[in-house]
């Protein structure tokens, strides 16, 4: 019984874990269709010391689907965070990379008929939010149609991690 509660226990938490794009790309169904893409990006004009347009642009396997740009960032983390609205699709996190600031707002996008948007505002983030391996994201799993949101603000001269539950569309 213990083995089977382990199991049990081990599935869950995997499936409220976003997963980190491979080498290969990001895996996921990002158009609902049943059937797997990978999504890659490329920056475009910028520099090392992130000087010039600095776009990424995201892309997928999948040519039917179209690629939308993030400006700016100078590349960045691409993550499947699952379908966090039940929509039949799979929501693409974005975490851009800059050259300078810990500073940074981790995106969600999700694809409309009239293509890709933002499912809600920028997640301020920063990178000792990240070393806490406190993930800006996930399903709230007492709440249907709502997900956990956990950004850093700036409070009381100290950078402070909160997290709160919304409601998604």
């Amino acid at each position: 019984m213990k083995k089977l509660i382990l199991i049990a226990v081990t599935l869950t938490g995997s499936l409220c874990m976003a997963q980190e794009a491979s080498a290969e790309g990001l895996l996921g169904d990002f158009d609902g269709n049943g059937t797997k893409e990978y999504a890659y990006t490329k920056v475009s004009d910028c520099t090392d010391e992130c000087d010039g347009k600095c776009e990424t642009t995201i892309y997928f396997s999948d040519k039917t689907i179209k690629p939308f740009i993030v400006s700016p960032a100078y590349d960045g983390t691409l993550y499947n965070l699952g379908d966090l609205n039940e929509d039949g699709k799979d929501e693409v996190g974005f975490y851009p990379g800059w050259c300078t600031s810990c500073w940074r707002g981790f995106l969600v996008y999700t694809l409309s008929k009239t293509g890709w948007k933002t499912l809600l505002p920028s997640i301020s983030t920063h990178c000792s939010q990240w070393e806490d391996e406190k993930f800006p994201i996930k399903k709230d799993p007492k709440k249907k149609g709502y997900v956990i949101i956990t950004s850093s603000e700036w409070e009381n001269d100290d950078i402070r991690i909160k997290s709160k539950s919304v409601k998604v569309n």
